[in-house]
């Protein structure tokens, strides 16, 4: 068995992996969250922090945030709508940033089921879900697992559905050598995997004449080297093999989907207009030139675009 052999069948276990999730109901598992300080404790023995920041008694928006990073990521844009009247509820997935580390269940039902935790434990309703990047497989997820009782709107930003990967069924996707090469350099140099996707395309700072920020890039990194090595390794399978089109299609709710056509990590064709295409009535903004980590590079237009779409 070749290496790329050996390496699908590792994303293919790590998929498989969600059968075994599926013995007790998605709604009972959340059901068991408990909320202890700044953390829910899932059913399964995990501790995801989260934030809550804004008012109380404000509209309330989730955030969930991309690979490798934390809830850290959305704090442009958490700030900005707490301030404006906003309930902003973001938390660590599991394996990442502050939350805990299994060993298992890093995958997308337990990223969607732990998602249904938080909201749960919270007894948040009338919710907004905002995914960014993978962030958008758990919201997509959610909703295909969860329903939306509690969700009033959705958004995808630079998110991973449809589907990443090419298959005989979707010719668009990329190649799994490129998942395999992410894996590789994962295992042999996480740190500098990490350093060379901040400084390069996911924000564009490969493009000419860009704007580069050391800043940012210390930040990705910083929150990238925070997540669990086995759980960052898992989650390239789940951003990059999980099927979201039958999620794509159960949602019911006014969806609004942002993404850059200049994305190196996502690229739009296959994602961002494919999932508004499936979504029916999604609303789609097409940022020129935007890269991938258009919440940092373009804040404040994604920031006034939120709130439009919250306002109406």
């Amino acid at each position: 068995m070749n290496a790329i052999t050996r390496s699908f069948a590792a994303s293919l276990l790590a998929i498989a992996a969600t059968g075994a999730h599926a013995a007790e109901s998605p709604a009972r598992t959340a059901a068991r969250a408990t909320v202890q300080g700044d953390y829910i404790a899932t059913a399964d023995g995990v501790r995801l922090y989260y934030k809550d920041w804004g008012p109380k008694d404000g509209p309330v928006v989730t955030f969930s945030h991309g690979w490798p990073l934390s809830s850290d990521s959305w704090e442009s844009q958490m700030i900005f709508l707490a301030g404006h009247g906003y309930r902003v509820v973001a938390h660590d997935r599991r394996g990442h940033g502050r939350s805990s580390q299994p060993w298992d269940g890093n995958d997308m039902d337990h990223y969607a089921d732990d998602l249904a935790a938080v909201i749960q434990a919270l007894d948040l309703k009338d919710v907004t879900l905002v995914g960014f990047s993978t962030g958008g497989g758990e919201v997509a997820r959610y909703i295909g697992r969860h329903g939306t009782g509690r969700v009033k709107k959705a958004v995808l930003v630079s998110a991973v559905p449809p589907l990443m990967l090419r298959t005989a069924d979707n010719p668009g996707g990329l190649p799994l050598e490129v998942f395999d090469g992410i894996r590789k350099a994962s295992l042999e140099n996480r740190s500098q995997l990490y350093l060379d996707l901040a400084s390069g395309p996911f924000y564009g700072f490969n493009r000419p004449g860009a704007k580069v920020s050391q800043g940012l890039i210390d930040s990705w990194w910083a929150q990238g080297m925070q997540g669990g090595h086995k759980n960052t390794y898992d989650s390239i399978a789940a951003f990059s093999a999980t099927d979201f089109r039958q999620d794509l299609k159960k949602f019911d709710v006014p969806t609004l989907v942002i993404h850059g056509d200049d994305d190196q990590i996502v690229p739009i064709d296959s994602s961002g207009r494919a999932s508004a295409a499936l979504v029916d009535g999604a609303e789609l903004l097409v940022y020129p030139g935007a890269p991938h980590g258009l919440t940092d590079t373009h804040k404040d237009r994604v920031n006034q675009d939120l709130l439009a779409f919250l306002r109406k």
